[in-house]
């Protein structure tokens, strides 16, 4: 009987065809994920102020949406870069389509809900970028996931992603140490936005983002053909209207959804989804804690109050644990919530893979979520080579995966 391979994020079980169907929902997890939700979400309404628990609830929905698309970047570059399929890069560039038409307005205005200002990820090109995001591309493939990933992976109980995101953690605030060092003292240059750089203004950038994602979008279509990629594997899922709740979405949904929760996130805390600044501020909270003088270094020079605050004022923070119960609540919905197992092999490939992404991630302003969405949704030119850099080291990964026992997709799968 034929097999196909079920891409719940990274895991490469064989199963049968006929088991591409959803089993019961897990009503014990979710009325569990529902009460925690709850708890938090009162005791933010209750302790923070109104964009809080605001965020919660979008990063609920967030976490929801990633895991019912199963939306990757990492897998989605892996396909690309080992057998040529891009549909889930060209669903990438539909999010950023989408995302850069709502930015555009709500950059240009200062289109906000708490009045408060409103800002992009616009950050510099230099040596850190280069090096962070090509260092990142080559983290994720070993990690199992990026840092979206990695977050709604934790969600959906894959056992070796708790692994990953120590790591991410430790790296992260490593990262955080060195940054002077990447920024200051190596070649760096100034913050280039397609929009306010270039005299092109919101409107002329939105034009010129939908021709580049058009074309990125035509090219992985010219190298499916060439290559004769393998189709992605089918996701369990259910049908009608139950499949809002439990099914499997299809990627372009997800892709939409996403970019209109990015744009929420914007207006309601005045930048956009970022995802590894909290791993630097669980991190050095840790090392404070220690005795290590973190108000020291010179990436918390300026924000050393953040260091002495309730993780809970911290937005990202927010946003994070609210991925990871949507994440939860998505997985137990589709009967999908289980530990997995770990090896020796993909417990080391997890520590380099997360230590990669966290150190990558500082040099680089951001991950996959702050610079390669984020800043190509704000009309940054560091996003656009974020993406590249992170495909190379994409490149580098596949050559790596095997050494620990990790699958790469093979022109003559079935399905990739």
């Amino acid at each position: 009987m034929a097999t196909h391979v079920q891409p719940i994020n990274e895991v490469k079980d064989p199963v049968k065809r006929q088991d591409a169907k959803l089993n019961n929902p897990q009503t014990p997890h979710i009325i569990g994920g529902l009460v925690v939700s709850a708890i938090l979400l009162v005791y933010l309404l209750f302790t923070q102020e109104a964009v809080q628990p605001l965020l919660l609830v979008i990063g609920i929905l967030l976490g929801y949406t990633l895991f019912h698309a199963r939306f990757g970047f990492t897998s989605a570059f892996r396909r690309l870069a080992s057998v040529g399929n891009g549909q889930a890069l060209r669903a990438h560039m539909l999010m950023l389509a989408v995302a850069v038409t709502l930015f555009a307005p709500i950059l240009a205005f200062g289109l906000s809900f708490f009045g408060g200002e409103v800002s992009g990820y616009v950050s510099p090109v230099g040596i850190s970028l280069l090096v962070g995001a090509f260092l990142f591309g080559i983290g994720m493939q070993l990690g199992g996931g990026c840092a979206s990933g990695t977050l709604y992976a934790v969600g959906g109980g894959r056992s070796v992603m708790f692994v990953t995101l120590l790591f991410f953690i430790i790296g992260s605030t490593v990262g955080a140490y060195h940054l002077p060092f990447w920024t200051e003292e190596l070649p760096s240059f100034e913050a280039v936005s397609l929009a306010t750089s270039t005299g092109l203004g919101y409107g002329g950038a939105w034009a010129l983002s939908i021709i580049l994602f058009g074309v990125i979008a035509w090219i992985t279509l010219i190298i499916e053909r060439r290559k004769k990629a393998p189709k992605m594997a089918p996701l369990p899922s259910t049908s009608g209207w139950k499949r809002i709740f439990r099914g499997s979405w299809p990627l372009f949904a997800a892709a939409i959804v996403l970019a209109v929760l990015n744009a929420l996130t914007l207006m309601t805390r005045g930048t956009p989804w970022g995802v590894t600044s909290a791993f630097a501020l669980w991190g050095s909270k840790v090392a404070q804690f220690f005795g290590i003088d973190v108000a020291s270094w010179g990436y918390w020079q300026g924000n050393v109050e953040a260091l002495n605050a309730s993780i809970f004022t911290d937005s990202t923070t927010v946003l994070n644990l609210g991925v990871i119960l949507g994440a939860f609540l998505a997985s137990a919905a589709g009967g999908l919530f289980k530990f997995s197992k770990m090896n020796l092999k993909n417990v080391a490939a997890a520590i380099i893979g997360g230590l990669l992404m966290g150190y990558g991630a500082r040099l680089a302003f951001g991950c996959n979520i702050g610079a390669y969405f984020g800043g190509i949704a704000s009309f940054s030119l560091h996003g656009y080579i974020w993406g590249i850099l992170a495909l190379g080291g994409t490149f580098v990964a596949l050559y790596l995966r095997p050494l620990f026992g990790l699958s790469v997709p093979k022109p003559k799968d079935s399905f990739c």
